[in-house]
């Protein structure tokens, strides 16, 4: 059983609590910007730290005002904004617990949440947030209070809490120890009916503290970053908690389709993001270029650069390899680079493997991606690769204060300062998810002599096929998904003859991939999945992918559906991961589809 630990560079206090992470800052640098508020006219304003403690302090006197009491919890219904990591903060002054809702939640969902975490208030941000939480209020006996951040709640609350004493602010604050529950967070649910996770302030604090030790380069005052992933997760919400700590300014964006132009005029020094996002940069560039005649030049560029990047690697770029790069650099590089605001630096990627060939594109674009893995039960990090000694295609060495370890089956499996305390009222759950005081991450990985963990599918999903062959979806998924008219990608072949896979296209894309290939860019989605040119340019996508794996691993059949796979659909969790047994259920008519027939026509490449 190999493993390999990376030990704690910062002393544990078991007595600090989350509150103490922003005290801290202010205390050192209580004129540093923390935040960065959109102005409107496309600029942006400045909170100060010192800023940002009063208006926290002030909103917890709110919360005290209302009969929140030491230990209460709070739900959260918020889309990614200031407001967000303002009302975290002022909960943990105020000595609660906050338990955050996806802001997509259905009103079910809702409902489990609050029941099962027994919050006694809910903030909501939108009056659809709001209609969610009413459908199923009558049945939430619990929640005494509701505000609504869009008819001024955060405002309302502060008045209401002037006459609160800063001293019981201070009481409040420093009520919660270490080994204390500082949130409670709920699984995305890709399978069965989620459950709270439990997520110390000690998990939160010491994480915190080794994290910003480990990527100096990342974290430090002065730094900027633009959050649009959903901080309801714990991904986006663990690194405002260490923007806090480190002193870096935060900026907010959750319309995507704004990303953009707001990193354009934030202009932040790194990014937190999925793969997706960094395929999608990539895709439109692309599909930018071809429209303007300049696909040819584009996709030569972005060769140069992979291949100037795998030659730093090896140690040496030969002279001929510097001259296109420059070359490129000048004529197709430096025009996305300023896209991403002009000094995005490093970019942290998580929640699924980036692949490769991007990881060497955008390194020699400027953007060094640092791969990391976790999850909500590790307080987001366990692993994340660092600029010291950067490793293309791995997840990095566990970060200070963490182990990890390969079970003889293959599983990842952790113990640290980032795991969590267990499922909120769940003993059994909890039991099952630890072997001793490891704790069973279900992923598949291998660790290198450095520690370097690379991680190679989710355990339970691997396929065994009829033949007896072990096949780990993710390593045929993640390259067909970054072809810019694919959306999402489901492998499947359990004890079947061979693998297939179901393809949904990318409804964002399709439309500039069809302009670009001649063809109606307003078609139908059904018209779409029958057109040649598109199931031609999905198959040159599974033979990529089938190019580096045996046959017996290999896509042997596909169908492109004329659906869309969204949270909405009940297909995608929140953070956007497929629900491979949801999908599996409701296209199971459709994959029997695909084997049927006579032995000699079930190996043909398509069917659609």
């Amino acid at each position: 059983m190999k493993q390999f630990a990376t030990s704690a560079v910062v002393e544990a206090d078991p007595n600090a609590n989350a509150a103490d992470l922003l005290v801290a800052r202010v205390a050192a640098t209580p004129d540093l910007p923390l935040f960065a508020l959109p102005t409107g006219s496309g600029g942006w304003s400045d909170v100060t730290a010192s800023e940002f403690l009063a208006k926290v302090t002030a909103l917890a006197k709110g919360f005290v005002a209302a009969g929140i009491e030491p230990g209460d919890k709070i739900a959260l219904m918020c889309k990614t904004s200031y407001e967000w990591t303002l009302i975290d903060f002022a909960t943990w002054f105020a000595g609660a617990v906050l338990v955050p809702v996806y802001e997509t939640a259905s009103p079910s969902q809702v409902q489990w949440n609050l029941e099962d975490s027994e919050a006694i208030a809910i903030i909501t941000q939108t009056a659809d947030h709001f209609a969610r939480f009413d459908e199923v209020r009558a049945d939430l006996p619990l929640v005494r209070s509701d505000w609504k951040i869009d008819l001024g709640a955060i405002d309302k609350l502060i008045a209401s809490g002037i006459d609160i004493p800063d001293a019981e602010i201070d009481r409040r604050r420093s009520l919660a120890k270490g080994s204390d529950m500082a949130t409670l967070i709920y699984t995305s649910g890709s399978t069965g009916r989620p459950k709270g996770c439990v997520l110390t302030h000690s998990n939160f604090v010491e994480l915190s503290r080794n994290a910003a030790f480990a990527i100096p380069e990342v974290i430090h005052p002065g730094a900027s970053t633009l959050l649009f992933i959903t901080t309801a997760h714990i991904f986006a919400r663990f690194i405002a908690v260490l923007c806090v700590h480190g002193g870096v300014k935060v900026g907010h964006q959750p319309d995507t389709k704004q990303l953009l132009p707001s990193m354009g005029s934030f202009r932040p020094t790194f990014l937190l993001a999925v793969p997706r996002v960094f395929e999608k940069v990539y895709n439109s560039s692309e599909q930018k270029a071809e429209s303007g005649g300049k696909g040819k030049i584009f996709r030569r560029a972005a060769d140069v650069a992979v291949e100037h990047s795998i030659a730093v690697d090896a140690g040496s770029v030969p002279f001929g390899l510097k001259l296109q790069f420059a070359l490129y650099d000048r004529l197709v590089l430096s025009k996305i680079r300023a896209a991403l605001g002009g000094r995005v630096k490093f970019a942290v990627s998580g929640s699924a493997p980036l692949g490769l060939r991007l990881g060497h594109f955008y390194r020699s674009l400027g953007l060094t991606i640092l791969e990391g893995y976790g999850l909500t039960e590790t307080t987001a990090p366990i692993s994340v690769s660092v600029p010291s000694n950067f490793k293309i295609g791995t997840v990095g060495p566990p970060l200070p204060g963490v182990s990890i370890r390969i079970a003889d089956d293959g599983e990842v499996q952790a113990k640290g300062i980032n795991i969590f305390a267990g499922y909120w009222k769940n003993d059994s759950a909890t039991a099952e998810t630890f072997d001793g005081e490891w704790f069973r991450t279900g992923d598949i990985g291998e660790i290198d002599e450095e520690g370097y963990l690379t991680i190679t599918g989710r355990k339970k999903e691997i396929i065994v096929t009829a033949g007896g062959k072990n096949v780990a979806p993710a390593a045929l998924e993640d390259p067909i998904r970054s072809n810019s008219v694919v959306g999402q990608v489901v492998v499947v072949g359990e004890q079947k003859p061979f693998i297939s896979a179901l393809i949904t296209l990318d409804t964002e894309m399709l439309p500039v991939w069809l302009h670009n290939n001649g063809e109606d860019a307003n078609m139908t989605l059904a018209s779409a999945a029958a057109n040649p040119k598109v199931v031609a340019e999905v198959q040159r996508a599974i033979d990529a992918a089938n190019s580096k794996v045996s046959r017996a691993e290999s896509i042997r059949k596909f169908r492109i559906l004329d659906i869309e796979f969204t949270e909405n659909s009940g297909h995608l969790t929140p953070k956007m991961s497929i629900k491979r047994n949801v999908i599996l259920e409701d296209f199971s008519d459709v994959i029997n589809g695909m084997y049927s027939g006579s032995p000699e026509t079930q190996g043909q490449s398509l069917v659609y």
